[in-house]
Protein backbone atom coordinates (compact mmCIF):
# COMPACT_ATOMS: atom_id res chain seq x y z
CA UNK A 1 0.00 0.00 0.00
CA UNK A 2 1.49 3.25 -1.03
CA UNK A 3 2.29 5.56 1.98
CA UNK A 4 2.32 8.67 0.13
CA UNK A 5 -0.79 9.56 0.02
CA UNK A 6 -1.93 8.95 3.38
CA UNK A 7 1.22 10.84 4.21
CA UNK A 8 -0.37 13.85 2.15
CA UNK A 9 -3.46 13.43 3.33
CA UNK A 10 -2.45 14.07 7.17
CA UNK A 11 -0.02 17.05 6.36
CA UNK A 12 -3.32 18.47 4.36
CA UNK A 13 -6.09 17.22 7.75
CA UNK A 14 -3.05 19.28 9.71
CA UNK A 15 -2.86 22.65 8.12
CA UNK A 16 -6.11 22.82 7.83
CA UNK A 17 -6.85 22.24 11.18
CA UNK A 18 -3.97 25.00 12.25
CA UNK A 19 -5.95 27.21 9.54
CA UNK A 20 -9.41 26.54 11.51
CA UNK A 21 -7.22 27.32 14.99
CA UNK A 22 -6.57 30.42 13.42
CA UNK A 23 -9.65 31.52 12.40
CA UNK A 24 -11.45 30.31 15.77
CA UNK A 25 -8.19 32.38 17.62
CA UNK A 26 -9.24 35.79 15.39
CA UNK A 27 -12.96 35.79 15.53
CA UNK A 28 -12.44 35.14 19.39
CA UNK A 29 -9.79 38.41 19.78
CA UNK A 30 -11.86 40.54 18.03
CA UNK A 31 -15.66 39.07 19.01
CA UNK A 32 -17.00 38.89 22.80
CA UNK A 33 -18.11 35.61 20.81
CA UNK A 34 -16.46 32.19 22.30
CA UNK A 35 -16.73 30.13 18.92
CA UNK A 36 -15.95 26.43 18.74
CA UNK A 37 -15.30 24.11 15.66
CA UNK A 38 -16.82 20.52 16.26
CA UNK A 39 -16.69 21.48 20.26
CA UNK A 40 -12.73 22.21 19.29
CA UNK A 41 -11.44 25.48 20.26
CA UNK A 42 -8.46 26.96 19.02
CA UNK A 43 -6.06 25.33 21.65
CA UNK A 44 -7.46 21.79 20.67
CA UNK A 45 -7.29 22.51 16.98
CA UNK A 46 -3.62 23.41 17.64
CA UNK A 47 -2.76 20.59 19.70
CA UNK A 48 -4.54 18.20 16.78
CA UNK A 49 -2.72 19.76 13.78
CA UNK A 50 0.88 19.35 15.67
CA UNK A 51 -0.24 15.59 16.03
CA UNK A 52 -1.39 15.05 12.83
CA UNK A 53 2.28 16.78 11.05
CA UNK A 54 4.49 14.90 13.92
CA UNK A 55 2.72 11.85 12.73
CA UNK A 56 3.02 12.30 9.17
CA UNK A 57 6.86 13.04 9.61
CA UNK A 58 7.26 9.38 11.46
CA UNK A 59 5.55 7.63 9.06
CA UNK A 60 7.53 9.25 6.41
CA UNK A 61 10.73 8.91 8.42
CA UNK A 62 10.08 4.55 8.99
CA UNK A 63 9.32 4.16 5.60
CA UNK A 64 12.71 5.85 3.98
CA UNK A 65 14.49 4.20 7.15
CA UNK A 66 13.00 0.86 5.80
CA UNK A 67 13.61 1.75 2.04
CA UNK A 68 17.39 2.25 2.88
CA UNK A 69 17.73 -0.47 4.96
CA UNK A 70 16.69 -3.28 2.20
CA UNK A 71 19.30 -1.35 0.13
CA UNK A 72 22.20 -2.12 2.12
CA UNK A 73 20.78 -5.44 2.91
CA UNK A 74 20.71 -5.48 -1.56
CA UNK A 75 24.67 -4.32 -0.95
CA UNK A 76 25.50 -6.45 1.82
CA UNK A 77 24.18 -9.64 -0.19
CA UNK A 78 25.67 -9.01 -3.37
CA UNK A 79 29.09 -8.52 -0.79
CA UNK A 80 27.90 -12.13 0.83
CA UNK A 81 27.32 -13.72 -2.61
CA UNK A 82 30.77 -12.22 -3.84
CA UNK A 83 32.97 -14.01 -0.92
CA UNK A 84 30.94 -16.93 -1.13
CA UNK A 85 31.98 -17.44 -4.97
CA UNK A 86 35.20 -16.09 -3.96
CA UNK A 87 35.53 -19.10 -1.56
CA UNK A 88 34.77 -21.96 -3.58
CA UNK A 89 36.53 -20.70 -6.19
CA UNK A 90 39.37 -20.46 -3.82
CA UNK A 91 38.64 -24.51 -2.56
CA UNK A 92 38.21 -25.78 -5.85
CA UNK A 93 41.98 -24.14 -7.06
CA UNK A 94 43.20 -25.27 -3.75
CA UNK A 95 44.82 -23.84 -0.73
CA UNK A 96 47.75 -22.47 -1.93
CA UNK A 97 48.08 -19.82 -5.33
CA UNK A 98 50.39 -22.55 -6.80
CA UNK A 99 48.22 -25.16 -7.19
CA UNK A 100 46.13 -22.66 -9.15
CA UNK A 101 48.13 -23.32 -12.03
CA UNK A 102 48.50 -26.04 -14.69
CA UNK A 103 50.05 -29.63 -12.84
CA UNK A 104 51.65 -31.79 -15.33
CA UNK A 105 49.76 -34.74 -14.42
CA UNK A 106 47.14 -32.29 -16.72
CA UNK A 107 49.15 -32.10 -19.18
CA UNK A 108 48.21 -28.64 -19.80
CA UNK A 109 50.42 -25.29 -21.44
CA UNK A 110 49.90 -22.09 -19.86
CA UNK A 111 48.88 -18.46 -21.07
CA UNK A 112 47.28 -17.50 -24.04
CA UNK A 113 48.62 -15.67 -27.33
CA UNK A 114 46.80 -13.85 -29.68
CA UNK A 115 43.74 -15.66 -31.33
CA UNK A 116 43.35 -18.04 -28.30
CA UNK A 117 45.71 -20.21 -29.51
CA UNK A 118 47.69 -21.93 -26.32
CA UNK A 119 50.98 -21.18 -25.86
CA UNK A 120 53.62 -21.55 -23.16
CA UNK A 121 56.60 -23.53 -21.75
CA UNK A 122 56.99 -27.47 -21.75
CA UNK A 123 56.41 -29.12 -18.22
CA UNK A 124 58.69 -30.58 -16.48
CA UNK A 125 57.21 -34.34 -17.40
CA UNK A 126 57.11 -32.97 -21.33
CA UNK A 127 60.93 -32.26 -21.28
CA UNK A 128 61.85 -34.91 -19.79
CA UNK A 129 59.65 -37.19 -22.23
CA UNK A 130 61.40 -35.02 -24.71
CA UNK A 131 65.25 -35.63 -23.25
CA UNK A 132 64.72 -39.48 -23.71
CA UNK A 133 62.98 -39.69 -27.49
CA UNK A 134 66.16 -37.62 -28.51
CA UNK A 135 68.81 -39.66 -26.68
CA UNK A 136 67.23 -42.83 -27.83
CA UNK A 137 67.22 -41.83 -31.33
Amino acid sequence: MPILPIVDLMILMAWTSLLGAFVLKAIRMTTSYDPSLFGLGPMELTLVGGVLLLFALTLTARTWLKARESGNNAARDRAAGTLEAYSALRSAAGSTPGQARSRPEEGGRQGAGSGGESVGFPTATEEGAHRKSSSAG
